[in-house]
Parts: structure tokens; C-alpha cells; sequence
């Protein structure tokens, strides 16, 4: 069974309208974008979407309870409730710096994105 999805491109400012045909999990077509990274976005984008995570930790003794964090690199969509788990239970120490690595949870890098 093919299954159609349909997306306006997000990785540059053309926002080509594009199509992606996906037979058994496998990109059968893609249709739309005018350059190969947008071909290569939504090939991803249909058979296994990712995102960046961005969220918060708790910090003891900083100036503030909290610290904003992200993902070092895209997460598959599936895995992101588990991911956040594992950020609600993580509690960090004053100082941490901005950019500083400060988790790793399944080989992905948790990264500071302010100090505290």
C-alpha cells in the first residue's frame, strides 16, 4: 500500500510543496523540491521524523531553579516522551556553563543553552 505525504519544505527559504510516496516504510517518490537537501529532508521527514529537544533541568544552587537544555543532535519522534523522562529526573549543580555537555542519554549529548 503507498501512503502520500505532503509537507512545505523548512530547510531553506523556498518552502517547496512536496510530496513523498511511501510504499512498506521505503520512499518510493518524492516530489516538488528544487534542491536535494529539501529531497533528503522529507524523505526523512516521512519514514522516520526527527526533532531537536529543548526543554528544562533543575539546578541546585544556581541563580535560577532551572537551566535550558537541547539535544546535541535530532531525536527520532518516537523516543522523545522517554527523552523527557529522563530530563524531568535529571537535577544539575551550579555553575554549568552555556554549551556545556551536562547529560548524555543514549548517545546523545545533553547541551546547556545558558548558565546557571
Amino acid at each position: 500500500m503507498t501512503k502520500t505525504y505532503r509537507f512545505t519544505c523548512i530547510v531553506c527559504p523556498l518552502g517547496c510543496s512536496i510530496e513523498v510516496e511511501v510504499e512498506h516504510g521505503k520512499v518510493k517518490d518524492v516530489k516538488g523540491c528544487k534542491c536535494p537537501r529539501g529531497k533528503e529532508w522529507a524523505s526523512q521527514e516521512a519514514t522516520s521524523p526527527r526533532r531537536v529537544v529543548m526543554s528544562v533541568v533543575h539546578v541546585e544552587g544556581g541563580a535560577l531553579p532551572t537551566v535550558s537544555v537541547k539535544t546535541a543532535e535530532p531525536v527520532p519522534k518516537e523516543l522523545i516522551p522517554e527523552l523527557m523522562k529522563f530530563l524531568a529526573g535529571l537535577k544539575l549543580k551550579a555553575p554549568v556553563e552555556i554549551g556545556e555537555v551536562v547529560a548524555e542519554w543514549n548517545g546523545i549529548k545533553i547541551v546547556a543553552t545558558r548558565g546557571a
